[in-house]
């Protein structure tokens, strides 16, 4: 297969997520079943604050700001989050925001990020595999991917939260309250000291982002290669980074493009508050198409990365492990009972 650049791989990224169309509806389902459980604690939380009363009337008719920070501020659990600024596309700037500032999340937010994660994990594996073949597996070949590469990805996991807590513990606190106390210690003008925190930002954003093309590429490198050691695939991966910087870098750049623009059309779409009756029902849709357009920019990332390895060291198409067939495939093998001499 002849290399490809960064822009053919990122279209050939796309083309093989729009192929498997399959992908995109169960990750989505498994997004609204995790989140399902938080809305409607949420929900429980605020019919017993308002039960009856004048303001439940006032909520349901449009939105309280007044109220909303009340409750915000009286309540311990997941309410706690139940702020003005999560209306519309504030949502995304709030989220934004508490991620590159280290913001704690209720210990409810947190449990439901780390289920999110451990789905992530098991599905990376059947994804990635299906993407690298370029063709359909079906459930039983979508699922040993997933069973077969999961404890290898946990393993990874494992390394990439100790090197995303460093940076988050130690990275971040130097930066922001070390080098940006410094900075502005003789600044008198805001907009001044606003730049310099953006500019920190970006110094920040660059590093994550350095780490997240490492991780990707060990993951893809994990399926495709069959390889089973987390170290073994990290300094396989950074050997392909730095021998191709300049396409990885340039999907990287073109995916992140994709996604600000996914958040640029939600900016402009977003529902306002104080919908109701049928307007209230569109700001939903609008608001899950928002969530599967993130979705599909997340599996292009991989999809992407995946085209790019492939026509740079193997070919399309190409994974060292066979294709599981039913019913030879390692799910029919755990169905079949065991042998009375094994």
């Amino acid at each position: 297969m002849t290399p490809v650049n960064a822009a053919e791989a990122w279209r050939d990224g796309i083309r093989r997520v729009f192929k498997a169309p399959a992908i995109v509806a169960g990750v989505w389902l498994v997004t609204t079943a995790i989140s399902l459980p938080l809305a409607l604690s949420l929900r429980t939380e605020l019919m017993n604050h308002l039960g009856a009363s004048l303001a439940a009337t006032s909520a349901a008719q449009g939105v309280n700001y007044e109220w909303m920070q009340e409750f915000a501020d009286q309540a311990t659990g997941l309410g706690t989050t139940f702020r003005p600024t999560i209306i519309g596309f504030g949502a995304v700037l709030d989220n934004l925001s508490a991620f590159m500032d280290a913001v704690p999340r209720p210990v409810l937010v947190i449990g439901a990020a780390g289920v999110y994660i451990a789905a992530w994990l098991f599905l990376a594996g059947g994804i990635i595999d299906r993407y690298a073949r370029d063709r359909a597996t079906r459930a039983h070949g979508f699922f040993s991917a997933s069973g077969g590469f999961f404890f290898r990805f946990v393993r990874l996991a494992i390394v990439m939260g100790v090197v995303y807590g460093l940076m988050f513990g130690y990275l971040h606190p130097w930066l922001f309250d070390r080098v940006y106390t410094r900075l502005i210690r003789n600044v008198n003008v805001e907009r001044t000291a606003f730049m310099i925190r953006a500019g920190l930002y970006l110094v920040f954003g660059l590093c994550l982002a350095a780490v997240n093309v490492i991780f990707d590429y060990a993951k893809v490198r994990t399926v495709v290669e069959d390889r089973r050691s987390a170290f073994g695939a990290l300094a396989a991966a950074l050997h392909f980074v730095r021998r191709n910087a300049g396409a990885a870098i340039g999907v990287y750049a073109l995916n992140v493009a994709l996604f600000a623009l996914t958040i640029a059309v939600y900016a402009v779409l977003a529902p306002r508050a104080g919908g109701s009756g049928w307007m209230m029902w569109v700001g939903f849709a609008i608001g899950q198409m928002y969530v599967l357009g993130r979705l599909c920019v997340k599996l292009i990332f991989w999809a992407s990365e995946t085209s790019l390895f492939q026509s740079r060291l193997a070919h399309a198409g190409y994974l060292a492990t066979p294709a599981p067939i039913w019913p030879d495939s390692p799910t029919a093998e755990a169905l079949r009972p065991a042998s009375p001499n094994s």
